[in-house]
């Protein structure tokens, strides 16, 4: 499974509005427009190009950085200006191998340069179990439909 089966089916197969940031907002700005659409992660781009997550990590490490006062600090200064990144054709397995390793919940999505959508640790824990449970129903659905010549007990003990 590749990270563009997640877009596909994302927020009804539109993969979600996005929304970005440039680098010269101030952290309250972009802490209002996390907390009005309910968002724990925002894109910074600059010039049409990603430079940078903020997440609700970097928002927090800001503020106790700053003795609880996000004052005039910049999203350029409070980003992380290397941000896990991967492509539509990203197995699914690396994916969740990259954001195990550095504990990121929110990933950008590119595709040459240009910015296809976010997955959130979420969407692929989704993407899995209802993979699982795919696997399950069908697996459910061969063992009712077994051969009628043959007895369940002497199949299983075949293979």
């Amino acid at each position: 499974m590749k990270v563009s089966d997640i877009l596909r089916v994302k927020d009804g197969g539109t993969g979600g509005t996005l929304f970005t940031i440039s680098p010269e907002h101030t952290l309250a700005e972009a802490m209002r427009l996390m907390h009005e659409r309910d968002m724990g992660s925002l894109v910074v781009m600059s010039h049409g190009k990603v430079v940078g997550m903020l997440t609700f990590r970097e928002v927090i490490a800001a503020v106790v950085d700053n003795d609880g006062v996000v004052g005039d600090t910049t999203v350029w200064k409070a980003m992380d200006d290397g941000p896990l990144i991967c492509t539509p054709e990203t197995e699914l397995d690396e994916v969740r191998r990259m954001m195990l390793a550095r504990h990121a919940r929110y990933m950008p999505v590119i595709d040459k340069q240009v910015l296809m959508g976010v997955i959130s640790f979420y969407d692929v824990a989704k993407t899995v179990v209802d993979s699982q449970n795919f696997e399950n129903q069908m697996l459910k659905a061969y063992i009712r439909d077994w051969p009628a010549g043959e007895p369940e007990g002497e199949k299983a003990e075949s293979l």
